[in-house]
């Protein structure tokens, strides 16, 4: 099966992504922008089931809305569409065909799913051991809640986010992207890289297994160890942060800033560029454990104190003299920001309704450059093309077709 052109780090690997929604999708887009030829099965007139989640929907070139939902276009990039289903015993064919080929298989059905069709990682490793199988799901493939469906929200709550995001006297509150989904995207790309550095050493494949619910255990980081060590209930602190202060959003003049002091040097250099240098010997404040103990002391005087700057006045001010200060930005202040825009984090990409605006990776590799020459699919845009590469003449494809297999 001949590789289409693709450069970056991966372009020797060839993904099978049988992900849906988000968490597996976030992984199979990374590898895909490392250069990673990801083939995406979905459902025939359907497709994934984000590419109806809109408004917002992307406009074509006379401003008409398409059915390019925005939350689809966030995750599908670098990747070909292949419509196929795998409920048909014709369509599973196929797929396993495609896995042959394939380095990587990437899906988050629910638990045992997949066996039904002859498609789970054990049965397609049998026939290609070196294959490296990753499974997304919200509670893995064991356990007392292996069968059951997940969402980000729901696993924010379950696994303890939520009880340390907001303000104490308010509501639990999630965070505002789905950040469970991301991270269990983001471990199952280190894993599947890592099983894809010890297949070069010994070529055996592997098969990974990743839960929602165990991700977000894991990154309660300093959190979960603040409970275990000192012995207490994290509980909802607002922006105040539990180990290092001052590190909160303070209101000025006309608006809000957030200070992230990190270090006793930095708040000496707060209270020389603020004008209150008595405050770094001050016996409550000079370390840094003086100042979490005493935070309730010290945030009404910064308060007080940053109430006479505007926002850019103090800004500046403080980053002239090193101190780590922030706007709290609007997704649009973001993308105008000098820096982001050095950085070209914004793309404007070909796309077959004219062009499609993409947050592209913050990979950035020296020698091996990452190149973003793929959209996010149309629903079936590559299916004639792989089904091609994969040997099937013209008449076998009509077959397929013309008996809804894909």
């Amino acid at each position: 099966m001949a590789q289409p052109a693709r450069s970056g780090p991966l372009a020797h690997l060839r993904v099978l992504d049988l992900g849906r929604i988000m968490a597996a999708p976030w992984a199979t887009q990374i590898l895909a922008d490392l250069g990673a030829d990801v083939i995406k099965i979905e459902r025939p007139g359907a497709g994934d089931d984000t590419r109806a989640w809109g408004p917002p929907f992307l406009k074509d070139a006379a401003g008409n809305p398409t059915k390019e939902a925005g939350y689809f276009l966030a995750v599908n990039r670098g990747k070909r569409s292949v419509t196929i289903d795998i409920t048909r015993p014709e369509g599973q064919a196929v797929v396993r065909r495609i896995a042959q080929t394939a380095d990587i298989v990437v899906e988050n059905f629910k638990a045992g799913a997949l066996a039904r069709y002859g498609l789970d990682a054990a049965s397609l490793r049998a026939e290609k051991p070196s294959l490296i199988c990753c499974s997304v799901t919200g509670f893995g493939q064991d356990g007392p809640r292996r069968d059951q469906a997940a969402y980000d929200f729901m696993i924010q709550a379950m696994g303890g986010l939520m009880s340390v995001t907001g303000a104490p006297e308010t509501p639990p509150q999630k965070v505002g992207v789905p950040i469970v989904d991301l991270m269990t995207g983001m471990y199952a790309t280190v894993a599947i890289l890592a099983a894809v550095a010890r297949r070069a050493e010994t070529g055996q494949g592997e098969t990974i297994d990743l839960a929602m619910l165990d991700v977000q255990a894991a990154f309660l980081a300093n959190q979960a160890m603040n409970h275990f060590v000192g012995g207490r209930v994290p509980a909802r602190a607002g922006n105040r942060h539990p180990n290092i202060q001052p590190q909160d959003v303070f209101p000025v003049a006309d608006g809000f800033v957030v200070l992230a002091v990190g270090n006793d040097g930095q708040f000496a250099k707060l209270c020389q560029a603020i004008g209150r240098m008595e405050w770094a010997t001050d016996a409550r404040f000079i370390r840094n454990a003086d100042r979490v103990k005493n935070e309730a002391l010290l945030t009404p005087l910064l308060t007080e104190r940053f109430s006479e700057f505007t926002r850019n006045e103090l800004t500046a001010l403080l980053d002239a003299a090193g101190v780590p200060c922030g706007p709290i930005n609007t997704v649009p202040d973001v993308f105008a920001d000098p820096q982001v825009v050095h950085r070209r984090m914004l793309r404007d990409l070909p796309h077959p309704h004219g062009s499609v605006k993409q947050v592209v990776s913050p990979i950035r590799l020296q020698d091996c450059p990452l190149e973003f020459d793929r959209p996010p699919p149309l629903l079936g845009q590559h299916t004639a093309e792989v089904l091609a590469e994969l040997g099937l003449d013209d008449a076998a494809r009509a077959a397929l077709a013309e008996g809804g297999v894909t």
